[in-house]
């Protein structure tokens, strides 16, 4: 009864966002109120109180109540849309209890679907507008009524439904829907055969393919740790099945799955949060991240190779590897570049994000179709794209309630200026210096974001930390992405790694020697984020020398962090490949134009030594064959 509830409201929710994607969305409060009632009853009914507990009907009762104080609340935005608009309406008892009851029904089911942690801060943050004054020294504030209170977070647009409940509600939601219909009408399937046929043939091929997997999937995907759960019961039994260590294998899933999440076009649904912050393009944001994307995927197939050589990990079987024209048969591949088509077009074309989405979508269910005609039976075709909006709706519920929980932490952030606050207290710990202040702002932002999910994530660390870098003078694109990336990959960062805890799960090992080799693969992505504060080319930034620089920088940095770590040899001396590498890194990370150069130049000497060493080596055995 309760699955089919979920599955048809899911339906309504994936229903709402088409059309609303195709139709454009209603009057802003009007939109998110909408969506907030609709996610909100459906997430009662996927994490439902006290399932299989004696005392589930109890349960039931309140989770009855919890959808009526919902729909009750969404219901009088809805009718008092105008009157909330266009004048400044007072609080009364009704809106305070509404409000309340609002809010405690967004902390509950936080809580229920990723813990207590993220409810506790929100709950903080009330707690704080409303006791704040009480606080002696620079924490205190001139204190806030419930009455004030209640007309901020509900009576306007500042609240609950301010702008990261309307990022969800539209941009967001268009995208997540563009993912599922992706996945659900054969792009999950041909994202997996073509990691497999890349990968499957080189050394610590199942690793490779885990690693292109996940990344192909988690760039439409909303969740590092959906990501691993996905792509993670495919690869990681693979991996295991030949002899790869289990902790091995459970570390490269997750960092796999969490680079999808820095990884362009949607990071983890936080660029479109990230742009409406910053008030600037998504296409700016999104061209921002290509490079860093590049480097992070390369430096986990580097370690990869490097781990797999010295490890002896095998490839994966000719029969079980799929054929290239299956792979790239119309059926397959027609669909993917006709939704990616679609999206181009819209955005080349100067429509909104979400237009484009939809875009995206009309060419994919087309070529889906066309394609599929004769081969599949209509009501097959018809399950699969039902499906899409049903995953697509039960994939924003966390993205929803998360969001409007986030907006009203950073609704009490600014009321009580608290941000502002922190910021300027880092900034005099630190001494004005940019090292010590993005030092201690990325140390905050790994504690701050464990169990969070990306985007909730952000805008925590957005809201709080970001003002500390850019009082430093770093540019506030820079500054943006340096603690989105640190918050992102807590989720692989011991004691509270999600990402890990799932993948070790999966692979039946415990987590701590699988976050050590996550740590290890995923190294670079620790030194990244200080990359965009020392070379503005990182992010697309000062030109085609800028952006040659930095990508010189990070490929260095790319090969040398991996060899280091993993003792690969260059001049036989452990001690002088040791420091050839740690000069090379050194070099790489000088903030002045030689550095990437030199570094470069050490760097590929050693390795061309290194090669022709080996060139030899294989001659002279050669030549010693024959002669004997």
């Amino acid at each position: 009864m309760l699955k089919s509830l979920s599955t048809c409201l899911a339906l309504v929710v994936g229903g709402f966002v088409f059309y609303t994607t195709a139709t454009g969305p209603f009057e802003s409060l009007i939109q998110r109120a909408i969506f907030l009632a609709l996610v909100v009853c459906l997430g009662l009914t996927l994490y439902p109180l006290g399932q299989g507990k004696s005392w589930r009907p109890l349960g039931i009762i309140l989770d009855l109540a919890a959808a009526a104080v919902t729909l009750a609340a969404c219901g009088y935005i809805v009718v008092n849309y105008e009157a909330i608009m266009t004048s400044l309406p007072w609080a009364t008892g009704l809106d305070m209890a509404l409000t309340a009851g609002l809010i405690l029904v967004i902390l509950e089911l936080g809580r229920r679907a990723v813990g207590f942690f993220f409810p506790l801060l929100v709950a903080l943050g009330l707690a704080y507008a409303l006791f704040g004054h009480l606080l002696p020294g620079a924490l205190g504030h001139r204190g806030f009524d419930v009455d004030f209170v209640t007309e901020t977070l509900f009576l306007g647009d500042l609240g609950v439904w301010g702008m990261l409940l309307g990022v969800a509600s539209t941009v967001i939601a268009a995208f997540v829907l563009f993912g599922a219909m992706l996945l659900h009408t054969g792009g999950g399937q041909a994202f997996m055969d073509l990691a497999m046929r890349l990968g499957g043939k080189s050394p610590g091929g199942a690793a490779k393919i885990a690693t292109i997997a996940s990344g192909l999937f988690g760039m439409v995907s909303g969740s590092a740790v959906a990501n691993v759960a996905t792509t993670g019961n495919l690869t990681i039994p693979m991996m295991k099945r030949l002899k790869y260590p289990a902790p091995f294998a459970g570390g490269v899933e997750a960092v796999a799955s969490t680079g999808g999440q820095i990884a362009p076009p949607i990071m983890g649904a936080a660029a479109f949060v990230m742009a409406e912050i910053l008030g600037i393009s998504y296409v700016t944001v999104m061209v921002a991240a290509i490079l860093p994307a590049v480097l992070f995927y390369l430096s986990v197939m580097v370690t990869v190779h490097v781990v797999a050589l010295r490890r002896g990990l095998g490839t994966v079987p000719e029969d079980e590897l799929p054929l290239w024209r299956d792979i790239l048969s119309p059926g397959r591949i027609l669909p993917i570049l006709a939704a990616l088509g679609g999206l181009a077009i819209g955005i080349f074309l100067g429509r909104s994000v979400a237009t484009a989405a939809f875009y995206g979508l009309v060419g994919l269910l087309i070529a889906f179709v066309v394609t599929q005609a004769g081969r599949m039976p209509p009501l097959d075709m018809a399950k699969r794209i039902l499906d899409g909006l049903i995953d697509a709706g039960k994939g924003l519920v966390i993205i929803g309630v998360m969001l409007a929980g986030a907006q009203i932490l950073v609704a009490m952030i600014n009321l009580t200026g608290i941000g502002v606050v922190l910021s300027s207290m880092i900034v005099g710990l630190a001494g004005d210096s940019l090292f010590l202040v993005s030092l201690i702002v990325g140390l905050v932002c790994l504690i701050m974001g464990m169990g969070l999910p990306t985007t909730a994530a952000y805008v925590l660390v957005a809201a709080v930390l970001a003002p500390a870098m850019t009082a430093v003078g770093v540019e506030p694109l820079a500054a943006h992405l340096f603690v989105f990336y640190f918050a992102t990959i807590s989720v692989i960062t011991p004691p509270v790694c999600i990402a890990v805890f799932v993948a070790a799960g999966i692979a039946q090992t415990h987590w701590l020697p699988t976050a050590g080799e996550a740590v290890r693969l995923g190294a670079i992505t620790y030194l990244v984020p200080f990359l965009l504060l020392l070379y503005p080319g990182m992010i697309g930034q000062g030109g085609v020398w800028a952006v040659t620089e930095a990508a010189l920088s990070g490929l260095v940095l790319v090969f040398a962090i991996p060899s280091l770590l993993s003792g690969q040899p260059l001049f036989g001396n452990r001690a002088i490949d040791i420091a050839v590498y740690c000069l090379a890194i050194g070099l790489a990370i000088f903030p002045h134009w030689v550095g990437p150069f030199l570094a470069f130049a050490v760097l590929g000497g050693g390795m061309a030594w290194r090669r022709s060493q080996s060139a030899g080596l294989t001659a002279l055995r050669n030549e010693q064959g024959e002669k004997a």
